[in-house]
C-alpha cells in the first residue's frame, strides 16, 4: 500500500491488525532428519487381486473397451471376479476347477472369453527348451513358411 501497488487495503488487513498472531509467521525449511528409517508401507492385496491377475494372464484385457461414460459399467474382469466369488461361496474349494467353472458360467450367460495366445506359445517354448528340443508347433510353422525351391532346369534346345 505504501509503494502504491495496492490502491485499496485488503479485507484481511484490519482483522490481522486487530488480532495479531501469537508468533510471527515466518517460513523455515524443515530440517532433514538423517538416520531415521522411514516406515515401510505394506502393499495391500485383496483376494480379488489374485483372481484378477490370473484372469488377465489367462484371458488378457478382453475385447471390450471400458465404457467410462456409463457409471454402471462392469468390465469382463469384474464380472468374472463376481461370478468367481459367488461360486466360491456356494462351496467350491479347488481354485483351478473354480476358475474353469467360472469361465463356463460366464459363457452360459453369453460372455465369451478368449485365451491369450502368447501365454500358451511362451509356455510351449519354455517346456520344449527344458526338454532340449524345439516345439512341434514352431517346426510346422517353419515348414509352412519355407517354399521348397526346385532347381530350375533349362529347357533343352531344339
Amino acid at each position: 500500500m505504501r509503494a502504491g501497488v495496492l490502491k485499496e487495503k485488503p479485507l484481511w488487513y484490519d482483522i490481522y491488525k486487530a488480532f495479531p498472531p501469537l508468533r510471527e509467521p515466518v517460513f523455515r525449511r524443515p530440517r532433514l532428519r538423517y538416520g531415521k528409517a522411514k516406515a515401510d508401507i505394506q502393499d495391500i492385496f485383496y483376494q480379488e487381486d489374485q483372481i484378477r491377475a490370473k484372469f488377465f494372464a489367462t484371458y488378457g484385457s478382453g475385447q471390450k473397451a471400458f465404457d467410462l461414460f456409463n457409471p454402471n459399467f462392469k468390465s469382463t474382469c469384474q464380472r468374472f471376479v463376481e461370478k468367481y466369488t459367488e461360486l466360491q461361496n456356494l462351496g467350491e474349494t479347488d481354485e483351478e476347477k473354480l476358475f474353469v467353472e467360472t469361465g463356463k458360467a460366464l459363457l452360459a450367460e453369453g460372455i465369451i472369453l478368449r485365451r491369450v495366445r502368447e501365454a500358451r506359445t511362451v509356455s510351449v517354448r519354455l517346456q520344449a527348451s527344458s526338454e532340449g528340443h524345439e516345439p512341434q508347433e514352431d517346426d510346422d510353422l517353419a515348414q509352412r513358411g519355407q517354399v521348397k525351391q526346385e532347381p530350375e532346369t533349362a529347357p533343352s534346345p531344339p
